[in-house]
């Protein structure tokens, strides 16, 4: 065994930036929600993204530090300030994005110690967001051809994505995660279809994918996984914000898998890791696992009863 094999068992690509909410401001991004969650879940990921020299960035880094989690693969770009998203809370917990453009994630470079990272990881999480700018999206690709199983978050946010680019991010995905909403409008570019099984299905066996989840908010989540089917419920918290609650999700499904659980398992402990970060303000809850046993023992009792 090499001795970087699995020193960051997950490398996350993508945007790091500040989420301004109405109660202010929290780090935020796909792609470090999942790490967060990762090195919470004791997996010690690693994160490529890029920062602004400034206050912000500055503060972002320390604020990453501060939670225990490597940033040794951060860039910092003195032209462009860090990244910032305005969301605001609408009806139904509904969360409505205004994603500044262009900002330091949309210029990260590539690094030749990437290689040496991605070699030594066991997953490769990225997202269709980080593409909406030529740099960062010509250094997704070149990692995508170093990188080992890669897990697509697809985040779809208009007007930051084209058809094209995501039909060539899913056609380099082992793994798949979307929600609802996601896959009725990526499947309607092809055809109509009778129910979300056939979907599914479709995206399964035209992009050969190994393994594709679906949230569904409130009302659970679908797995496929190597042809079979496996449904969740969904636990019933009472909703604070949806905000990160499916970074948290994907996280929960990969810890899980990387510790040897079956998909029934990590579609339960994923389900319950979404169900948790809804209940809170934010992306990035501070809480411990024991903390977590209990939250989810009494979601547990309350929605068999």
């Amino acid at each position: 065994m090499q001795e970087n094999e699995h020193q960051h068992p997950v490398v996350c690509f993508g945007e790091t930036l500040w989420d301004i909410l109405p109660a202010g401001k929290m780090p935020g991004g796909a792609p470090m929600n999942v790490a967060y969650h990762l090195n919470k879940l004791g997996k010690n990921p690693a994160i490529i993204s890029r920062i602004g020299l400034d206050d912000l960035g500055k503060e972002l880094v320390q604020a990453f530090e501060n939670r225990g989690m490597n940033t040794d693969y951060f860039q910092a770009d003195d032209e462009k300030s860090t990244g910032k998203v305005y969301a605001e809370i609408r009806e139904n917990n509904e969360v409505h994005y205004d994603i500044v453009k262009p900002v330091a994630w949309d210029f990260i470079a590539w690094d030749d110690s990437f290689t040496s990272l991605l070699s030594g990881a066991r997953y490769f999480v990225f997202g269709s967001l980080a593409t909406r700018c030529k740099q960062s999206r010509q250094t997704l690709l070149q990692c995508l051809d170093e990188a080992p199983v890669k897990v697509l978050d697809i985040n779809l946010r208009p007007p930051h994505y084209n058809k094209k680019i995501v039909e060539e991010l899913l056609k380099r995905a082992d793994i798949l995660k979307m929600n609802l909403a996601e896959l009725h409008l990526i499947t309607g570019w092809f055809s109509n279809y009778k129910n979300d099984e056939e979907r599914i299905s479709l995206l399964a066996e035209r992009f050969a994918l190994d393994t594709l989840l679906v949230t569904k908010g409130g009302d659970g989540a679908v797995l496929l996984y190597n042809g079979s089917f496996y449904n969740h419920p969904g636990y019933k918290v009472e909703v604070v914000d949806t905000v990160g609650s499916g970074d948290a999700f994907l996280a929960g499904f990969l810890s899980s898998v990387i510790d040897g659980a079956l998909p029934d398992d990590a579609l339960d402990f994923a389900s319950r890791m979404g169900a948790y970060v809804a209940s809170c303000r934010g992306g990035c809850p501070e809480y411990s696992l024991s903390n977590l046993s209990q939250v989810f023992i009494t979601e547990t009792n309350n929605h068999n009863n």
